[in-house]
């Protein structure tokens, strides 16, 4: 007979996904682990059983958010022009995973599985920029410093509303012709 009450396919994806609404709604200092459960419905000592603390919470979130951004990087695959908007897009997309990500202070940065995301990230990362760096006659590291920073630069002040889009703007269209400025300096 079937054990009655608590069961969870996938227990760490709902408190992750609890974690990212969280977040997005009271900020990074504004949820507990208690809200967690209470979202995820389950025990409220199933998330601190799972992940330790919030520490180990905002861990998953970075994994999770370097692991996207890394899918959405190798579809892109080689074209500068494409990953640069892929990460607008992730970003845009998923405010949450990109605010988390850039603070390694919230994180366990020593974790193997994010190390291993991280990684992934910034090497699909710099394959997108390689476009740019073999017609450029900078070194191919400042070359991708330049696209990682605009590239990130844009999300940000996207994200935080310093740019102050028309209401229904594109992120990915108004990045468009600032990407290619990259481009057109680098020929």
């Amino acid at each position: 007979m079937p054990k009655s009450g608590y069961h969870h396919g996938d227990l760490r994806r709902t408190i992750v996904a609890a974690a990212v609404a969280a977040i997005d709604e009271s900020g990074l200092d504004g949820w507990s682990l208690r809200e967690l459960a209470r979202r995820a419905g389950v025990s409220h000592a199933a998330p601190a059983h799972h992940f330790g603390d919030k520490t180990g919470v905002l861990t998953a979130i970075a994994t999770d958010g370097f692991t996207l951004l890394a899918d959405a990087l190798e579809a892109a695959e080689s074209d500068f022009l494409a990953a640069g908007l892929s990460y607008v897009d992730f970003a845009v997309n998923h405010p949450v995973h990109f605010a988390v990500m850039f603070q390694p202070s919230l994180y366990h940065a020593d974790d193997e599985a994010l190390q291993q995301a991280e990684t992934r990230a910034g090497d699909a990362l710099r394959k997108g920029a390689g476009a740019a760096a073999a017609t450029s006659n900078d070194a191919p590291e400042h070359t991708t410093l330049a696209a990682w920073s605009i590239a990130h630069g844009f999300a940000n002040l996207w994200i935080s509303g310093a740019l102050r889009p028309a209401p229904g703007a594109d992120a990915v269209d108004a990045a468009r012709p600032v990407l290619r400025m990259l481009l057109k300096r680098s020929s």
